[in-house]
């Protein structure tokens, strides 16, 4: 008798918690909260990232000045080594969890036909 899919769905979460890339972006995470000065310039980036996110999600234009400021943001936390390394680690994660979306949304795919925007 298979398994409750919830059940399957735990295991899944506790597999990606155990995993050496899960591992990685806690210990970078933690590292960058401990340096006060990467800390705030992190929460002052994710705050401006997810600011612009909130314009576009409702519609509203993002200035010239804004996209500027961001992309001011971004080379400056790039420079720094702790975040940097953050950054990279959670582009890996999440790749990791969009590889997993593209597994369990298969057979809904089969029936409706890709379910995600080609223009990637």
């Amino acid at each position: 008798m298979m398994s409750n899919i919830y059940d399957l769905a735990y295991s899944l979460e506790k597999a990606l918690r155990d995993s050496e890339d899960f591992q990685t972006l806690k210990q970078c995470y933690a590292e960058v909260n401990a340096d006060a000065e990467a800390q705030k310039m992190f929460e002052e980036f994710r705050n401006l990232q997810m600011g612009l996110q909130q314009k576009q999600m409702t519609g509203e234009q993002v200035t010239q000045e804004e996209v500027e400021k961001a992309q001011a943001m971004f080379q400056a936390v790039q420079q720094n080594e702790i975040i940097s390394k953050l950054m990279a680690t959670e582009q890996r994660m999440s790749l990791t969890i969009s590889d997993l979306n593209k597994i369990i949304t298969k057979p809904l795919e089969e029936i409706y036909g890709p379910m995600v925007d080609n223009e990637q």
